[in-house]
């Protein structure tokens, strides 16, 4: 809503509302439609509180992908070039994960190897 300001000039309660020398005067009421009024609701709850305690552990995962592995950015062309780069990032970091988390994964294949003789007789 826009005012005139002469009117506000000559108002008892213009005091905190009316700055001298104001060319014009304007109130705005912010109107939220019944979906964002849900979602406020739903931010209230339990439920989503839960929601976001989890989400750092996925934003810091997106993240590590997006910086350390190149998903940031399409390597090719198409819906199937881009969930060909999706699972081949993802198990690539996985991977890595893995191997990160073991103590000394050569070992432990070169000890599976030994294990599993596929020669025949």
């Amino acid at each position: 809503y826009y005012f005139d300001v002469e009117r506000c000039k000559h108002c008892p309660l213009k005091e905190g509302c009316y700055k001298e020398g104001a060319k014009s005067k304007s109130y705005s009421v912010k109107i939220k439609s019944d979906i964002h009024l849900e979602q406020m609701a739903f931010m209230e709850t339990e439920e989503y509180q839960e929601l976001m305690y989890e989400r750092y552990k996925i934003e810091a995962k997106n993240a590590e992908l997006k910086q350390n592995y190149g998903y940031g950015k399409a390597s090719g062309g198409g819906l199937n070039s881009m969930k060909l780069q999706a699972a081949v990032t993802i198990f690539l970091s996985n991977i890595q994960r893995i191997f990160k988390l073991s103590e000394n994964p050569w070992d432990k294949c070169a000890q599976n190897s030994e294990k599993t003789d596929l020669s025949t007789e």
